[in-house]
C-alpha cells in the first residue's frame, strides 16, 4: 500500500510539473512570448574586432540582459528559457554574427549598476536589455543603435478612461519605481498632488497596486509598460503620448568600433526588411501599441 501511495505521489508530481511548463511554453503569468526563428548567417567576418574574435574562439556569444522585465527580458522560472523583444533583438544580433541563437548563446543577467563594468572586462561579449544611450555612459562603453526609443509613459486599468496622458494625472493615485527618474519627473512637474505620489521597490508592486484598484496609473519607460500591458491585455493598456526620449542601445566595449558598426549594419537591415517589426509584433506589439524602428545614430 505504502509503495502504491509513492507512486500516486510520483505520478501526480510530474503531472504538475508538464502542466506547470506547458504554462511557461504558451506565455502564461511568468511565461513568455515563443521565440523568433531566426536564420544564422554564414562565414560572417568582423575584422579589427576584438570581441568578434573572442566569441569565434569559444564558439559562443554571452549576452548581458535583464531577467525580471516582462515583454522585454524575462526569465521564466519554470522553464529557465528567456523571453522578450530585448531577447529577440539579442538573438537577432547573434544569428547575423554567425551563431546559432538557439544553441550558441549563454544569456548571463547583469544589475544596470553592473552594466559598464561587465562590458569592459568582458565579462558579457554586448548587452541588450533597455540600456539608454547617453554622453556620460558612452565615456565607459560603446553603443550601437538605437534600436528601440522609449519614452515615459502611463500604464492604466483597461477599463479607464479618466486618464489620457500626463496632463490628466491632477488628483490621480501614480505609481513608479522609488527614486527613479520617471517618478521624479512626476515630482518636479506637479503632475498630481504629492500625497497621489505613490513609490515601491520594483515597478511589479506598482502593476499589483494598479490590478487592485489602489492607484490609478503607473508611469516609467513605455517599452517596460507595455510588457507588462502584453502580459495582461484584457486589463492593462498603455495611454498617452511619450513625454520624454530614451533611445536603448546594444551595449559594447568601447574601443570595439568594427563591431559596433556592423551591429549597426545588423539593426538597419532589421528595420528595412521588416524583421524589427516582425520581432516587436511578437513580443511588445501584443499590448496593441504600435512602434517604429528608430534610426540608427553612427557616431
Amino acid at each position: 500500500m505504502r509503495a502504491k501511495k509513492m507512486r500516486l505521489v510520483t505520478v501526480l508530481a510530474a503531472s504538475l510539473a508538464l502542466a506547470l511548463t506547458g504554462c511557461g511554453r504558451e506565455g502564461a503569468p511568468g511565461g513568455g512570448e515563443p521565440q523568433v526563428q531566426q536564420d544564422v548567417a554564414q562565414n560572417v567576418q568582423v575584422e579589427g574586432s576584438p570581441t568578434f574574435d573572442r566569441m569565434k574562439q569559444k564558439g559562443r556569444v554571452t549576452i548581458g540582459v535583464k531577467e525580471d522585465q516582462p515583454g522585454l527580458g524575462f526569465r521564466d522560472p519554470v522553464t529557465n528559457q528567456y523571453s522578450g523583444f530585448d531577447i529577440e533583438i539579442a538573438r537577432l544580433i547573434a544569428a547575423q554574427l554567425g551563431f546559432d541563437p538557439n544553441t550558441q548563446i549563454d544569456y548571463k543577467p547583469i544589475p544596470s549598476t553592473s552594466r559598464e563594468q561587465a562590458l569592459s572586462t568582458g565579462e558579457v561579449d554586448y548587452y541588450v536589455g533597455t540600456y539608454t544611450i547617453n554622453d556620460k555612459r558612452k565615456e565607459q562603453v560603446g553603443f550601437a543603435g538605437p534600436y528601440y526609443m522609449a519614452g515615459q509613459d502611463l500604464l492604466v486599468r483597461a477599463d479607464n478612461t479618466d486618464i489620457t496622458g500626463k496632463e490628466s494625472l491632477k488628483g490621480k493615485k501614480v505609481c513608479s519605481a522609488t527614486g527613479s527618474t520617471p517618478i521624479q519627473k512626476v515630482k518636479s512637474e506637479q503632475l498630481t498632488e504629492p500625497q497621489n505620489i505613490v513609490e515601491f521597490q520594483r515597478y511589479s508592486e506598482c502593476v499589483q497596486q494598479l490590478l487592485d484598484g489602489q492607484i490609478d496609473a503607473v508611469t516609467t519607460d513605455d517599452a517596460i509598460l507595455k510588457g507588462y500591458a502584453a502580459q495582461d491585455p484584457d486589463k492593462l493598456k498603455v495611454v498617452g503620448k511619450v513625454f520624454s526620449e530614451e533611445p536603448y542601445g546594444v551595449g559594447l566595449s568601447r574601443e570595439d568600433n568594427a563591431l559596433r558598426a556592423k551591429v549597426n549594419d545588423i539593426l538597419e537591415q532589421a528595420a528595412t526588411s521588416g524583421e524589427w517589426k516582425r520581432v516587436y509584433d511578437a513580443t511588445l506589439g501584443k499590448s496593441g501599441s504600435t512602434a517604429e524602428p528608430p534610426k540608427v545614430d553612427r557616431y
